[in-house]
């Protein structure tokens, strides 16, 4: 799972090794942050809601913003494969490789992640599931605990008007233009500050 993103290039580099609690997905990259590849899912249901996860930022508590499922590529896993292992994880929903559409976004987000600012190239699939039942968290990581605080679905009009941050920015608008079926085009996304 990430946390709140931000664009942007030459964010300043952190010396030393990376920290283990970042987990094995993570490495040094070329701008000396640490660096790791994305998967993501824009999960829709039967009823065009989205599902979003909300975190909080460990060094701000009270600033909190809802974004996609998603995580880490572990080494040796497809962006694919990650992707249904997150959905999994994170809600207890089941979604196979063959039912994700995508990758329909990419983005390279900086953010503050356990009180690191690190880079993360996401890719985003396209998935729906009827009827989807209970979400569960007992997947959850132990780091994921300590900075999620719920996961919900969400109507896109209702989407639209939340005062919180929403990452990537204009969710509910890109969602909205997913609705209909995906072009075949993958479209990279910038991020606002």
């Amino acid at each position: 799972m990430t946390a709140a993103a931000r664009s942007g290039d030459g964010a300043p580099g952190l010396p030393g090794a990376l920290p283990t609690q970042l987990g094995p997905d993570w490495v040094t990259g070329a701008d000396g942050l640490p660096h790791r590849r994305g998967a993501r899912v824009v999960l829709l249901d039967d009823a065009d809601r989205v599902l979003l996860v909300r975190g909080h930022d460990m060094d701000q508590p009270e600033r909190s913003w809802w974004f996609t499922v998603g995580g880490g590529i572990d080494p040796g896993e497809t962006a694919r494969e990650a992707a249904v292992r997150e959905v999994f994880e994170e809600t207890g929903l089941l979604v196979t490789a063959g039912a994700l559409l995508g990758p329909v976004w990419t983005r390279s987000a900086v953010f503050d992640f356990l009180r690191r600012t690190v880079r993360q190239d996401e890719e985003f699939f396209l998935a729906r599931v009827e009827a989807p039942g209970a979400l569960s968290t007992t997947g959850w990581t132990e780091v994921e605990r300590g900075f999620v605080d719920e996961v919900r679905w969400w109507d896109l009009a209702e989407l639209a008007l939340v005062a919180q941050e929403v990452f990537p920015s204009g969710l509910a608008g890109l969602v909205a233009g997913l609705l209909d079926g995906w072009d075949g085009t993958t479209r990279h996304l910038g991020e606002g500050p």
